[in-house]
């Protein structure tokens, strides 16, 4: 059985686009692994954040976790700050990390130009974290998406030139490129589902939150975006720029069709998909109709979610309990691994 890490960072209740493009693979892959999932709340303080939120945040991930369907029983859940180790392995592999790794890496590049008045050594520091977050574990297998896919790459150097330096000790973790779909802002959907971008769908909105804001959603008028849009959902997850070969003008009303397209396809039962393929297809559809038909398909989708959760929210002792018991099981692996480390590099 294969050990596998991931986790996502706690900046609020999760949305659609780390459901369907995360957590719905995270659930399948507990059944037949060895899987660590934490609330990345280290990597949350890179970029600006509010510190009154920010437990708030931390539970509201561990929630959305169990509802959604990870089972601590079957999963350590756990919160990345309660287990030290995270932190003292990284300042160790940051003695063996070149700098100029650091500084080629997009998600540096692109963060430090987002965020000009929080540019700190955080965000540069970022994978050298995520590298001590998968090797503190062993873990062989990442699951990410593309963005995430260079910072594993590092984290397998670094466990080559570990390694080679100090003796064998980590094995070389590998990207599982996450086979879930690709959701985009609703608003801007050339660009990822955030809930900073304000176009996001959480799992735990109402049926009338979700209405209200798929009625912001980009469409087209033109039948020919439209068909086209379609197509690329049904065909690809990960349609590009590149699937759209019409009018650049149209672009962006491509991408807005396409994820509300490939929203449907992934929540939808195969009537209510059909029809609007077809009506798709023939030049027929009418937003007007169709996004209401899709904030109920979405809304009667995560229903299960919402009951769940709300049964979970109401019994706090159980949920400490469970963020406690995943800190312990952690630790026991990551205790483990970092005094070999510090063995290793002669600090013990």
């Amino acid at each position: 059985m294969s050990r596998i890490l991931s986790g996502i960072r706690p900046t609020g209740t999760l949305h659609l686009g780390n459901y369907l493009g995360a957590i719905q693979q995270w659930i399948e892959l507990q059944t037949k692994h060895d899987v660590f999932y934490m609330v990345a709340d280290l990597h949350a303080i890179t970029t600006p954040y509010k510190p009154e939120e920010l437990q708030n945040n931390i539970r509201n991930t561990v929630l959305d976790y169990l509802a959604a369907g990870l089972d601590p029983e079957k999963a350590t859940i756990f919160v990345q700050s309660h287990v030290p180790e995270h932190s003292e392995l990284m300042w160790l592999l940051g003695t063996i990390t070149p700098v100029g790794e650091l500084q080629r890496m997009v998600q540096f590049k692109e963060k430090s130009e987002q965020h000009k008045d929080f540019n700190q050594a955080g965000i540069l520091n970022y994978p050298i974290l995520m590298a001590a977050d998968i090797l503190l574990y062993k873990a062989m297998s990442v699951p990410v998406g593309d963005d995430q896919n260079q910072h594993v790459e590092l984290a397998r150097d670094l466990a080559k030139k570990f390694n080679r330096e100090y003796g064998q000790t980590f094995p070389e973790p590998k990207a599982i490129l996450t086979s879930g779909k690709r959701i985009m802002d609703l608003a801007d959907p050339e660009q990822k589902m955030s809930k900073s971008l304000g176009g996001g769908i959480g799992l735990n909105d109402s049926p009338e939150e979700i209405a209200k804001k798929l009625k912001k959603a980009v469409t087209s008028s033109e039948p020919k975006v439209i068909r086209d849009a379609m197509h690329a959902a049904q065909n690809s997850h990960r349609a590009t720029i590149d699937a759209w070969t019409g009018d650049p003008n149209l672009l962006k009303q491509f991408h807005g069709v396409r994820n509300l397209f490939t929203i449907l396809f992934a929540v939808a039962d195969r009537d209510t998909a059909v029809k609007w393929q077809t009506a798709a297809e023939d030049g027929t559809l009418k937003f007007s109709e169709f996004k209401p038909a899709l904030a109920k398909a979405i809304a009667d989708h995560f229903a299960l979610f919402r009951e769940r959760r709300e049964v979970l929210a109401s019994d706090t002792a159980h949920l400490d309990e469970i963020i406690a018991d995943g800190a312990v099981k952690a630790s026991i692996a990551a205790k483990q691994t970092l005094t070999e480390v510090q063995q290793k590099m002669g600090l013990r």
